[in-house]
This record gives C-alpha cells, structure tokens and sequence, in this order.
C-alpha cells in the first residue's frame, strides 16, 4: 500500500479491490498493527498443515502445475 501526504497527516491508500472485500466504506474506522520479520506471527507445522488441507478441502481447485511465486508478487 502506498503512504501519501494528506494536508498535515500521512494517508494510507488502500487498493480498490482490497477496500471492497474488506467491505470498507469511506468513513469507516480501521486499526493499523505493525508487523515486522522480527514480530512476525509464526504457526506451527501442525497449523500450517491443517490450513493446507482445509484448502485443498474446498470447492476451488488451483491449475495444475499452478506455483506461488512470492518474490514475483511482491515485485512492483
């Protein structure tokens, strides 16, 4: 997200698209927290498991031989 100077203050823009599935509306009052590597929550490999198969679980299927690549996601 990127941070703007609004008058006197800095302004966080949220993307559009992330605003609507949020369903925040102008007005709407939201809470910042900080997340650092270092402060970063961690799970356990029990929980991570159990979030994988609840996903593998659903519905929605990736394609096959879909990938994440997070380094590609975060380019800008």
């Amino acid at each position: 997200m990127r941070v703007t100077r609004w008058n006197d203050a800095l302004a966080v823009q949220i993307p559009d698209d992330v605003a609507k599935s949020l369903d925040l509306k102008e007005g709407d009052e939201v809470e910042i927290s900080l997340v650092s590597a270092r402060t970063k929550p961690r799970i356990s490999e029990e929980e991570r498991q159990q979030a994988l198969e609840r996903i593998r679980s659903t519905k929605w299927k990736l394609p096959e031989g879909w990938k994440f690549d997070r380094d590609e996601a975060n380019e800008r």
